[in-house]
Order: C-alpha cells, then sequence, then structure tokens
C-alpha cells in the first residue's frame, strides 16, 4: 500500500500553519488475474482429477493425451474431483478475506496457485489458493478470526463433501501385483469410510474412491497443512493469538518434532527447511498483551482438534 502524502498547509501570513495527510489510494483487486489463476487451475486440477483420480472410461488409453482434454468423458470425471477441491479452497480463502474486511482491514481476492501438469504425479494440478491482507495485524482478537476463519470454513465445506464422495465410492478386491502409491487416511477419514459407509471391509478388498471422495482428501491434507503451528500459517496465527509471546517459546521445540517426523515422511524435509529459514516463531504484533475472551479461545482449540482430524503423519507414500 503506498503511503499517504504529507502536505503543508500555508496561512495567510505566508507560514506553514500545519500538515495534513491525502487519504491512501483505495486498493483496487486485478479481477482479470485473479480471474485467469481461477480456470488456470479449473484447467490443471480438472485434468490431474480425471487422469489420476477419475473413473474415465478405459478406452481413452487409445487416445493421445491432447485428445483426452476435449472428450467429454474425461472432462466429466475431472470436474468431479477439480470443482469440489476449488471449493474447499475457494471456503477457506474467503473465510480469510470476509472476516479480515469484518475488521476494517483491505485485503486481497484469493489467488489460485495453478500447478504444471508435469510437475509431480499424484497432484492435485494445484498448489493451492493464498491471498494478502494489505494492512498489519495489530490484536491477538484480529488474529484468533482471521487465521481460524479460513481452516474452519474449509473443513465445514470439505466434510459434506468426504460424505458425498465416500457415499459414491466401491468396493474392490485388492491386488497388489506392482508398486502403488499409498494415501493414509487421516482420523476423520478412517472414522467416515471404515465405520460409516465400509464397516465390513476385509483385508482383501480396498475402497475405489470416487472423483469426490479424493478431493475432499486433498482439502483435510491441505487443511492440516494450513493449520501447523508455525510462522504466518494459519495454526501459527491461532497458536500466536491463544498463547501469545508463550508461542515463541515453545515453537522451536515443536520445530525439532517436525524434523523428526522426516523419518516417517520425507516431504516434511521441505517444510522443516523453510522453518529453519525462517524461524518457526510468529512474528509479534504490537497488542500482544491483549486478552482473548473466552469464545475466541474455544474457536482456537475448535481449530487445533480440526487439525488433530485433518492430519496425516506420512500423508503420501510408495509401497
Amino acid at each position: 500500500m503506498d503511503s499517504p502524502e504529507i502536505v503543508g498547509s500555508i496561512g495567510p501570513d505566508g507560514h506553514t500553519a500545519g500538515v495534513f495527510q491525502s487519504p491512501a489510494p483505495t486498493y483496487r483487486p486485478r479481477w482479470w488475474l485473479h480471474v485467469l489463476l481461477f480456470f488456470l487451475t479449473l484447467g490443471t486440477s480438472t485434468f490431474m482429477g480425471a487422469y489420476y483420480f477419475g473413473w474415465a472410461p478405459k478406452e481413452l488409453a487409445a487416445l493421445h493425451w491432447y485428445q483426452w482434454l476435449v472428450h467429454p468423458a474425461f472432462l466429466a470425471e475431472g470436474l468431479k474431483f477439480s470443482v469440489p477441491l476449488l471449493l474447499i479452497l475457494l471456503a477457506h480463502e474467503m473465510g480469510h478475506y470476509l472476516m479480515a474486511r469484518r475488521h476494517g482491514l483491505e485485503s486481497t481476492p484469493p489467488y489460485f496457485l495453478p500447478m504444471p501438469l508435469w510437475f509431480v504425479p499424484f497432484t492435485p494440478g494445484t498448489f493451492g489458493a493464498v491471498m494478502r491482507i494489505k494492512q498489519p495485524i495489530t490484536t491477538r482478537t484480529q488474529l484468533m478470526d482471521i487465521g481460524a476463519a479460513g481452516p474452519i470454513a474449509g473443513f465445514v465445506v470439505a466434510v459434506p463433501t468426504l460424505m458425498a464422495g465416500l457415499a459414491l465410492s466401491q468396493v474392490r478386491e485388492f491386488v497388489h501385483d506392482a508398486p502403488l502409491v499409498y494415501f493414509s487416511e487421516p482420523i476423520l477419514f478412517k472414522v467416515a469410510a471404515r465405520v460409516l459407509f465400509f464397516p465390513g471391509l476385509t483385508g482383501t478388498e480396498d475402497i475405489m474412491l470416487h472423483p469426490m471422495a479424493w478431493a475432499a482428501w486433498w482439502g483435510l491434507l491441505v487443511t492440516a497443512l494450513n493449520l501447523l503451528p508455525f510462522f504466518q500459517l494459519d495454526g501459527g496465527h491461532i497458536a500466536y493469538a491463544l498463547f501469545g509471546a508463550g508461542h515463541r517459546r515453545w515453537a522451536r521445540r515443536l520445530l525439532a518434532v517436525f524434523v523428526v517426523m522426516i523419518a516417517f515422511w520425507p516431504g516434511w524435509a521441505l517444510w522443516a527447511a523453510i522453518l529453519v529459514l525462517v524461524g518457526p516463531e510468529h512474528p509479534p504484533i504490537p497488542y500482544e498483551r491483549e486478552p482473548l475472551d473466552r469464545g475466541r479461545r474455544i474457536v482456537g482449540w475448535i481449530a487445533i482438534v480440526i487439525f488433530i482430524l485433518c492430519f496425516s503423519v506420512a500423508p503420501i507414500q510408495l509401497w
């Protein structure tokens, strides 16, 4: 945001009578960029959803990849994945955006981030979405409201998406005749799949997830990663709002635990390296001694419970 201009006011005697500040320029979103990124992300996630997570007809295997892009069956399968996934991401970011505006803070709309199709296999076709608050957050109340609104809103959309996706999923015989990519089941996913929908699953059977269920799985993973209690992640905002300066005392201890988790999943190494570089502690805010009311403390603990329900120590493994 541009700094306001300071202009001198000249009195009748020719001397400066005082100064005033002209208002800062109003932020105007570049909507064309937000819309472009959204549709690019819709395209990449639709492709990856159909290619890796859809139930597209086998006859597509005889076609070239560029023919898939215009095949109705391929697009239909991809949209079953990409639309619910982007709805989860949109709910998450709009939770942040609307709460920031409620507190009178200027904020950008969400920037969706498409992932190149060739980047990594078995990925959702997107790096997620981000937004930027154009003014500083100064109180723990603001920090809790804005930090918690995103993951809670995304979780509220992810849960019915998961239930609908599991209801549309099927059971098949499990044949382990080649290396497999294994996606671990967080607590919520395991309870919903193994208890509510497929309680009689045998050791020789596996669940063939509907694309919507896969979208929910990625939505839960994104929620968990955002709720990691470090730096300026949503979880860092929430932990700092709950515990104030005390967060800085145990953030590095938690980072040590985080480093140990690399033994279970190598992907944590990248996260650990980033946190070592930027520091795991949340940056201080001006009014960190401001008390947090009981209702917002409850919201903070609800976010922690959501983190536990969505978290996996080793999200993706090769069998």
